[in-house]
């Protein structure tokens, strides 16, 4: 459906190719080899990128702001076959390079294998998942990057997990989860100590030391009625207006330098769209976020 047009309304997305320093980067990841469920999400970047046309870059305020006019945006476009080993060297070292060159990389996904290969090129200290699920199991799959990084030296004592389900995980792996020391924060944990609280506290843990962390946005964390098109997602997840809030709060915070959308199937969605427009929304959120920060003297340097 073709979008109207206004000089006073701009829309979002259609950002500049990524050439020098930016305040934020998108990257397309477009991985699905490994997805332990059927999936289209090799098509989500795109899909996206048009559904972020649908929004403004707009905070109403007041005072009003235009992200796209206070922070410096672009776009790099997709990287070819992030699945495999090769695929993930080739993210590891794309995202290192945009990384060196911006505050903030939001990786498209794709599914949840991506995780591991962005936040071991951003070179993150820490990490916070929004996920109904573990990712911890053995293979190399969309559920098993969190067992990777501790593997390749992740303290797993750094390691915070927002959204956690019931009746979605075995009992080994929350037994695993357990025995690592990772902090795991369940929905009725969530809900009972608010987005507020729950956010800080993971921040502080995964952030200890002023250390650097990688946010994993996986969708499915969220009600099935919001995101029919994540394969995984459960009735009882998160509300929409929960995850948007949960991202904005975490990229508020300098300490994250990057983040993953994932476990969208754009194939898979409703009709009219709405879990690609939640991812949408959910990349305009850490937009939001970022362009609140204080700068540290990091992002100074």
């Amino acid at each position: 459906m073709a979008l109207s047009h206004d000089p006073l309304w701009p829309r979002a997305g259609d950002w500049p190719p990524f050439d020098g320093p930016a305040d934020a980067v998108l990257l397309g990841l477009p991985a699905w080899r490994t997805s332990l469920s059927p999936t289209g999400a090799h098509a989500t970047p795109g899909a996206v990128r048009d559904a972020l046309r649908r929004f403004s870059p707009t905070l109403p305020g007041p005072p009003p702001v235009d992200l796209a006019e206070v922070l410096r945006l672009a776009d790099a476009g997709d990287l070819d076959e992030p699945d495999g080993a090769d695929g993930e060297e080739r993210t590891r070292r794309r995202v290192a390079q945009l990384t060196a060159a911006a505050r903030l990389i939001i990786a498209l996904g794709g599914d949840n294998s991506v995780t591991y290969a962005v936040a071991q090129g951003a070179r993150a200290d820490g990490l916070i998942t929004l996920d109904a699920h573990f990712d911890l199991r053995d293979g190399i799959s969309n559920g098993s990057p969190v067992r990777r990084l501790v593997e390749d030296g992740l303290d797993p004592r750094r390691i915070v997990q927002l959204g956690i389900a019931d009746f979605a995980n075995s009992a080994a792996y929350a037994q695993r989860a357990a025995g690592l020391g990772i902090t795991v924060i369940g929905l009725d944990a969530l809900r009972r100590d608010g987005i507020a609280r729950a956010m800080t506290r993971a921040l502080e843990i995964a952030g200890a030391d002023g250390g650097r962390i990688h946010l994993d946005v996986d969708v499915d964390v969220c009600d099935r009625s919001v995101a029919p098109g994540c394969p995984a997602s459960v009735p009882g997840g998160l509300a929409a207006w929960e995850l948007r809030a949960l991202v904005r709060a975490a990229a508020t915070d300098p300490r994250v330098v990057s983040a993953d959308i994932v476990e969208v199937d754009a194939t898979a969605d409703a009709p009219d769209g709405r879990t690609v427009r939640l991812a949408a929304l959910c990349v305009l959120e850490l937009l939001a976020g970022l362009s609140s920060r204080t700068p540290s003297p990091r992002e100074n340097a």
